[in-house]
């Protein structure tokens, strides 16, 4: 295998460099090396600590930030619908989990039915998601729902921070309320994949387009409805009619029941064979970045590069 030496920065604190998502999936073609004088970095938009690499930079995010600036970065991997070579669409529900966990297997929707005893699960962290409250304040007008976040919470305890923590507590809804901070096309996070992991059918509202992500009949898509009142009729119907909600059930998240690709990620390997086979002249060696006064250029110590 090549050798690929490179490096993250202006990511979350908790990233582990040599265990995530885009480790894991170069690791399958290439001998990855995570050092601190890599030929190629990977950047969030944490921080502005890219500005001290030369080497090609490519840019990161999955959340609702702007479009990525070209003149900072060399390539691109986000969310957004963007017809340039320089830019490969990557929704954030990958770095979640393995997508094979999403896969059902033969007569798990009717073991799963007798394992759905309760309504609606709800979990939301802050006010500001005024849509997604709204719609769980109309819901539970109607039937009572379990809300277990930061905010809202009317279920007397905390359900703990961890992704296992959430699975565990949804597990035994037949609905979550899966909406996203924002609506734009593409924007697709761990929401709903999460519902899906934990076989609740997803309530979601977000990208328009998710319909391409996932199998439709799968879930309930606030946007293939008329209005709100028709989507919260369709919930109370299926809670009610067990042959109905089991439909559901036997719907496969992916279509085909096959790994989507933005799970599988071999055109995003593809896409990295060829930022790393192209000969360019990084954006960060072509001027500085750096403003006197505000940044104060940094050298590298090659002393702890574990690879010199």
């Amino acid at each position: 295998m090549k050798t690929l030496r490179i490096d993250y920065c202006d990511f979350w604190n908790y990233l582990d460099k040599n265990d995530n998502y885009l480790t894991r999936l170069l690791r399958r073609r290439y001998d990855v090396r995570i050092c601190d004088q890599p030929d190629f970095v990977i950047c969030a938009n944490y921080g502005y600590h890219h500005r001290l690499y030369t080497c090609p930079r490519i840019y990161f995010t999955g959340e609702p930030s702007s479009a990525p600036d070209f003149r900072r970065y060399d390539y691109a991997l986000t969310w957004r619908y963007i017809d340039d070579p320089r830019h490969f669409r990557l929704p954030f529900y990958p770095f979640y989990f393995d997508g094979e966990l999403l896969v059902k297997s033969p007569g798990e929707p009717e073991s799963l039915l007798a394992e759905k005893t309760k309504f609606c699960a709800f979990v939301v962290g802050n006010r500001r998601a005024t849509r997604r409250i709204e719609f769980f304040q109309k819901l539970n007008r109607l039937k009572p729902v379990d809300s277990a976040g930061r905010y809202l919470n009317n279920i007397g305890r905390s359900i703990g921070g961890t992704p296992e923590d959430k699975l565990a507590f949804l597990r035994p809804y037949k609905f979550n309320i899966a909406f996203e901070n924002q609506s734009l096309p593409g924007y697709t996070t761990e929401k709903i994949a999460e519902a899906m992991r934990a076989r609740c059918v997803p309530v979601y509202w977000g990208n328009p387009r998710i319909a391409e992500d996932f199998n439709p009949a799968s879930f309930l898509n606030y946007h293939e409805f008329p209005n709100e009142e028709a989507l919260l009729e369709r919930m109370l119907e299926l809670d009610q009619n067990d042959e109905l909600y089991l439909e559901m059930l036997r719907q496969p998240f992916f279509h085909g029941n096959q790994v989507s690709e933005a799970y599988r990620g071999d055109k995003l390997l593809d896409f990295f064979e060829k930022i790393f086979s192209t000969k360019i002249t990084p954006v960060g060696s072509r001027r500085s970045w750096f403003q006197v006064g505000r940044w104060i250029p940094v050298k590298k110590n090659r002393a702890f590069d574990p690879l010199t």
